[in-house]
């Protein structure tokens, strides 16, 4: 797991935060909607933020399924944060 406390000492001006197992920031390997889902995720943030920002998405690891964000090829449910 990404360890959160070093996110929040850290204090970056924007992150995303998941519960994903280390090493595996943008998602499983061979997983291209999931990392793409995360990546576009991050972009949108960087975009928007106007104040540091660390957001906590609700993806769970292996339990959801995405529609690849650029593709709009469906690889089951688009998935949300729960």
């Amino acid at each position: 797991m990404i360890n959160r406390e070093i996110v929040y000492r850290v204090r970056p001006p924007r992150a995303i935060f998941l519960k994903w197992p280390f090493g595996h920031p943008l998602g499983e390997p061979d997983n291209l909607p999931q990392q793409r889902r995360v990546l576009q995720d991050a972009l949108d943030l960087a975009a928007s933020a106007t104040e540091p920002t660390i957001v906590e998405l609700g993806y769970r690891w292996r339990r959801e399924r995405y529609v690849d964000p650029w593709e709009g090829d469906a690889a089951g449910a688009n998935a949300t944060p729960s």
